[in-house]
């Protein structure tokens, strides 16, 4: 049986393949401003329930899993039409712009409706808090396949980041860092230390001249 990892840890690795490691290695989680700023934005979508505007059923924190591609989670908002359909909406940050590892993330979870429900799922939407619009996303065979192939990624590389047959693998999975603006962004910043650690940093030469032979 496939092991079962969370769709946030997708959005992770794509972004970041070494900020999923230190989660999935060494357990990291922390905060700053964004990730307090991503809680109140998810505030009212992570309360369980639903309601009914304009006919169409709003359902809140609805979880998802599949056992083909050995994820779980939860979508934000799904929102159920009178016609039956079903159309996932994930709430980010920022302005209306697009980010590839937010659209897997959705993709993944229309995915897992799909596999509970077997209703076909077209598209769904990001809600862009910053800009207050939503952002539609067609789950083209395309992002479908890109999507899939990051899962299967995301687990061969859960496996050598985390636990084989019981027993913990090594930090050297651990892939090196490679600063980005971005990653000033990153909630990890101060534990990744990317411009101290990056394979092209002056700590990382003088490392690997000191050990040369």
């Amino acid at each position: 049986m496939i092991e079962t990892l969370p769709l946030s840890l997708l959005n992770d690795y794509i972004y970041c393949p070494r900020r999923a490691a230190l989660k999935v290695t060494e357990g990291w989680r922390s905060a700053n401003e964004h990730t307090h700023r991503g809680d109140i934005v998810h505030e009212h979508a992570d309360l369980p329930g639903y309601e009914v505007a304009k006919g169409v059923t709003l359902l809140r924190a609805l979880p998802v899993w599949s056992e083909r591609l050995g994820l779980n989670g939860k979508c934000d908002i799904v929102e159920q039409h009178p016609d039956g359909s079903l159309f996932p909406v994930e709430f980010k940050l920022g302005k209306r712009r697009q980010w590839g590892n937010d659209d897997a993330q959705l993709c993944a979870q229309a995915l897992c409706l799909e596999e509970m429900t077997g209703i076909a799922i077209p598209r769904g939407a990001i809600f862009h808090a910053d800009s207050k619009r939503r952002r539609e996303v067609e789950f083209t065979p395309g992002l479908r396949l890109s999507t899939e192939s990051a899962i299967q990624a995301l687990h061969s590389f859960s496996i050598s980041n985390g636990e084989r047959d019981g027993v913990r693998c090594g930090d050297a999975a651990i892939p090196p860092a490679v600063f980005k603006p971005a990653c000033e962004e990153c909630s990890l910043f101060e534990i990744c230390l990317p411009k101290a650690t990056a394979v092209d940093s002056r700590a990382a030469r003088l490392s690997r001249d000191l050990f040369k032979t």
